[in-house]
């Protein structure tokens, strides 16, 4: 399922997180080079969880157009059998 899979990436996007930022920890504050790599994989897994969260919207956005839908559908098929909500 999509769901089950940007969970996955988006879990897998968090621990990298925690790796980099122990990995800053043990970085000196003159080794620029180390500084720019980690500020490049900072980004990078910031982009990628912008992304989760927008995949994640849009699901949910997706969720709420079915449940109204659903609630339409269900309001029409009890007005048709003489049923009132």
């Amino acid at each position: 399922m999509p769901g089950e899979r940007a969970s996955a990436a988006g879990e897998a996007l968090l621990r990298r997180l925690r790796r980099l930022v122990a990995r800053a920890g043990a970085v000196k504050g003159s080794d620029r080079k180390q500084l720019v790599a980690l500020l490049d994989d900072f980004e990078t897994s910031r982009r990628g969880l912008l992304k989760e969260c927008a995949d994640v919207e849009g699901e949910m956005r997706q969720a709420t157009v079915r449940t109204t839908a659903i609630s339409a559908y269900l309001r029409n098929s009890q007005v048709g059998r003489g049923k009132t909500a």
